[in-house]
């Protein structure tokens, strides 16, 4: 099992981001969706659950997703694979300032694959050792990613528009 842990540090405060993100998903679903192609909603929901996090209980909105990714495939992909090889399922338990998405692909893969994405969100620069209060186990398998993108000197100059 591979554990990454991304730290991304941002100019803004952990409100205006929410807001934000909220659009960015919105609108980039609203951009890759027709045809056939793109996200399908099945499922958008209130819940509460004390098994998303165990030890606490969390509110928030349920969303059960469709990925219909044909249609971004490399040709050779489309032709070696069958259809419901590019169809991905998501599950997602947004609890702001937490957040769980389990990635699968049920239709090909069955069981043997699935992503686990747990977010949170904290105002810091990025020195919370264990945010979401993982076990010493995972602790000691992780990779942490600061990925600084508040600073310029990051930025690819050449591709930078002002």
């Amino acid at each position: 099992m591979i554990i990454k842990e991304y730290r991304v540090l941002l100019p803004l405060e952990v409100s205006e981001y929410q807001r934000g993100q909220l659009f960015s998903v919105a609108e980039a679903s609203k951009n890759e969706t027709g045809g056939g192609e793109g996200v399908e909603i099945l499922k958008q929901e209130a819940f509460t659950s004390a098994e998303i996090r165990p030890g606490q209980t969390l509110s928030g909105v349920y969303t059960h997703k469709l990925y219909h990714l044909k249609s971004k495939m490399p040709w050779i992909v489309r032709k070696l694979f069958p259809e419901s090889a590019m169809v991905l399922d998501e599950e997602c338990w947004n609890a702001y300032p937490y957040c769980k998405t389990v990635i699968t692909n049920p239709g090909y893969m069955k069981k043997d694959f699935y992503i686990i994405i747990e977010t949170i969100h904290v105002q810091d620069d990025g020195t919370s050792e264990n945010a979401l209060n993982a076990p010493k186990e995972v602790l000691k398998q992780r990779e942490v990613v600061v990925l600084d993108i508040y600073q310029d000197v990051h930025l690819n100059k050449k591709t930078v528009r002002y």
